[in-house]
């Protein structure tokens, strides 16, 4: 499958770039905290992903996919927090909604893969 076709691929590097640009905004805004834990989850739902489409066997890219899923849930954790906190006045729907398709999308993978095995 070429990078261009692959969904989740595409969606969580997008999703990457959006968290980068939302962390530099929340910084100038003196929040440090949580914005560098969101940073940090973030962008590693992608690299785990990547890191699945050049796995060596099927229990690898189950185990990177798995990793990811698990990185987007703690991702969704701490845009809630933010969200509910309120220590940023912030609309953070867009990004609670990307993270929900993006973690829907990693547990079907996921679903499949194993039943696949």
């Amino acid at each position: 499958m070429r990078a261009k076709d692959n969904i989740i691929l595409n969606k969580s590097f997008e999703f990457a770039l959006a968290i980068i640009d939302l962390y530099k905004d929340l910084i100038t805004k003196n929040e440090y905290v949580i914005s560098k834990q969101l940073l940090k989850s973030a962008t590693s739902i992608g690299a785990n992903v990547e890191e699945a489409t050049a796995a060596q066997s099927k229990k690898e890219f189950v185990s990177k996919m798995s990793i990811a899923s698990k990185e987007a849930r703690e991702t969704r954790y701490w845009l809630r927090l933010l969200e509910r906190s309120k220590l940023v006045n912030q609309d953070y729907l867009i990004y609670l909604s990307d993270i929900d398709e993006i973690i829907s999308l990693l547990t079907a993978i996921v679903k499949t893969s194993q039943s696949n095995k």
